[in-house]
């Protein structure tokens, strides 16, 4: 599978959304992250339900919505509805994970399990005949702009063997501090669908940090 670019819209200008994603769009980017943080499950309030309802018509490639909530079968439902491609939920946030994955699949929307940094990714053994995606925090979730955790990558590796040994194709998504520098080492550990917020939406030129990200070095197409 070909290494896939989201734009994570966290780290976008916020005063006006419908430029940056359309920035995003013709910089060349896969997908467009969306963050849902509740201020529970992790320590910090982004945007919800209305603000993707207001920009999802503004969006014309896939939608990556990313669940930093309690309780998120309350919610993927509402997501869906309102256009995500894919829903990501969080193994921490609740005790019946089975139960919001069943769901989520059940409403025709890719299915993503993410875990926190600390998180063993042995937990997502069971579930994994059910998933799209796995997501590995290289952060701590709930805040942007935060610096690579250099310890994820061999969790990294380990997702990559346990989708190996599945003989699924199951994307393998970063999350946080994914840079210039830190794209090649996510890469070569095993991860095929780089998040990225404030590399892309700071740079001058977003095309060639795409490219680069890619692992396309500094070709501008």
């Amino acid at each position: 599978m070909d290494n896939l670019v989201a734009a994570s819209l966290l780290a976008s200008d916020f005063s006006n959304l419908e430029r940056e994603i359309k920035r995003a769009e013709l910089a060349g980017v896969d997908w467009i992250h969306y963050d849902v943080m509740d201020g529970l499950f992790v320590r910090n309030i982004s945007f919800g339900e209305p603000v993707l309802k207001s920009v999802s018509k503004s969006i014309s490639i896939p939608i990556d919505a990313h669940l930093m909530i309690t309780d998120p079968i309350r919610y993927v439902g509402n997501y869906a509805m309102l256009g995500a491609n894919g829903i990501t939920v969080h193994y921490e946030s609740t005790p019946d994970i089975q139960s919001v994955i069943a769901k989520i699949r059940a409403l025709g929307c890719k299915v993503g399990l993410a875990i926190k940094p600390a998180t063993p990714v042995a937990y997502i053994k069971p579930y994994i005949s059910q998933l799209d995606m796995i997501l590995i925090m290289t952060v701590e979730p709930g805040f942007g702009g935060q610096v690579f955790l250099t310890e994820t990558l061999s969790k990294i590796t380990e997702a990559r063997q346990l989708v190996n040994e599945s003989g699924r194709e199951i994307r393998i998504q970063v999350d946080g501090g994914i840079n210039a520098y830190t794209a090649p080492m996510v890469l070569e550990a095993g991860a095929d669908v780089l998040v990225s917020g404030s590399y892309l939406f700071k740079s001058d030129e977003m095309r060639r940090a795409v490219n680069i990200l890619r692992g396309k070095n500094s070709e501008i197409n």
